[in-house]
């Protein structure tokens, strides 16, 4: 099935990143945060991408979780050098009329576009400059999973230069850089606006809106045309179970295609057997993650636990942190041994901690925190071995 679209409100967003809403501070930058899987890249690039285009403006994309090993700040010049490239006559005829004595420049005409972003290349500022002066209209930069640009110092950099290039070339009454900073968790986007040292200080960070009954009632009326045997849907059962998936779209449609499949064998309404497939999904979920921490030695647990409980206030080496390390594990435990902890969770295969450059630490996934708060609520945390064992069973 093709990606469902949300026209309505990607144009909304794209009249705001123009400056053109009655209210709103989208125009200085939109910061959008939604959990994994609930279809954000997909209205980055299906959906807000073509509204911006079809506004006149030259859009760059670039996701900085695609290689996670390469640099956040290479990808994002990276992305708008690529930008560049139909354009570089264009642009270094610009550059020169400019008076940017401190382009580099391949034979007369051409920019050597593999060194934006670079201290003996041509700035970002200047890049997005050149671009948007070459191209003849308005640029709009999206950055997806943007908090990852915090985990270099070439990143913060990329994001410092950034806020710079948009004061530069935004005008009164005129926008002609818009940013759009989306990620995965929100507490790691905060770090780009939260603090008075942060790039984007004073931004609001907002969350998309998930996919609900819009989706759910384009759904069931393909379901209605292709099995008139299993007229009517019931709707608000559908929809109990998108929420239960977490309103994620993969994982609903394809539980859905298993249901629906001629091989199932599937007794009574396929929405049952749907609501029941997304019950074992999370329990799944949970009991991987219960896996995960089972599997961590004791005090990487510790580190863990100290980190899901604090959240953005966790400190790795102070006082109260070292006595709760101690108190966990009925030993003293040090700074030296902590930072290790941290190390190792960082360097597990997928990793359970980010780091940032400036040596702020936090859970990578962020459903991983849910579910620590679900338990604590329920009383049944830590996990142990034999809950963990039921957990993979169910039922």
């Amino acid at each position: 099935m093709d990606a469902f679209p949300r026209k309505t409100l990607a144009k909304q967003l794209a009249q705001a990143l123009q400056g053109k809403a009655l209210l709103g501070d989208a125009h200085n930058g939109l910061f959008l945060t939604a959990p994994r899987r609930t279809g954000k890249s997909t209205f980055l690039q299906g959906d807000l991408t073509p509204a911006l285009t079809a506004a006149g403006v030259e859009v760059v994309y670039v996701d900085l979780w695609a290689d996670p090993r390469r640099d956040p700040g290479a990808l994002i010049a990276e992305a708008i050098a690529r930008a560049l490239q139909p354009l570089s006559g264009v642009v270094a005829r610009t550059a020169k009329k400019a008076g940017l004595r401190s382009v580099k420049l391949i034979g007369a005409l051409d920019i050597d576009t593999s060194k934006i972003g670079q201290l003996d290349g041509l700035p970002l500022v200047e890049a997005l400059r050149a671009l948007q002066q070459a191209a003849g209209r308005p640029v709009a930069l999206i950055i997806d999973e943007a908090q990852h640009a915090l985990t270099s110092e070439a990143g913060e950099a990329a994001m410092t230069a950034l806020k710079s290039a948009r004061d530069q070339l935004n005008k009164p009454g005129r926008v002609d850089l818009m940013l759009v900073m989306s990620g995965s968790d929100r507490d790691k986007l905060l770090r780009l606006v939260v603090s008075a040292s942060a790039p984007f200080y004073g931004s609001q960070i907002h969350t998309l809106p998930p996919l609900d009954t819009d989706f759910i009632a384009h759904i069931a009326a393909l379901i209605e045309a292709q099995r008139a045997d299993l007229r009517p849907v019931d709707v608000a059962a559908l929809l109990e179970a998108f929420v239960a998936f977490g309103h994620r779209p993969q994982f609903f449609m394809h539980a859905l295609g298993a249901v629906l499949s001629p091989l199932a064998s599937t007794r009574g309404r396929f929405e049952a057997a749907l609501k029941k497939a997304a019950v074992q999904r999370e329990r799944q979920d949970e009991a991987q993650m219960a896996s995960d921490y089972l599997g961590l030695k004791p005090i990487e647990q510790a580190v863990l636990w100290r980190m899901l409980e604090q959240g953005p206030r966790f400190r790795p080496y102070d006082g109260d942190a070292l006595r709760f390390y101690r108190d966990t594990l009925g030993r003293p435990v040090s700074a030296q041994q902590a930072q290790q902890a941290l190390e190792s969770l960082r360097q597990r295969t997928p990793a359970l901690v980010w780091k940032s450059a400036r040596g702020e630490y936090a859970v990578e996934d962020a459903a991983m925190p849910r579910w620590y708060q679900l338990r604590v609520k329920a009383e049944s945390w830590p996990p142990t071995a034999p809950d963990s064992t039921l957990a993979l069973r169910g039922d």
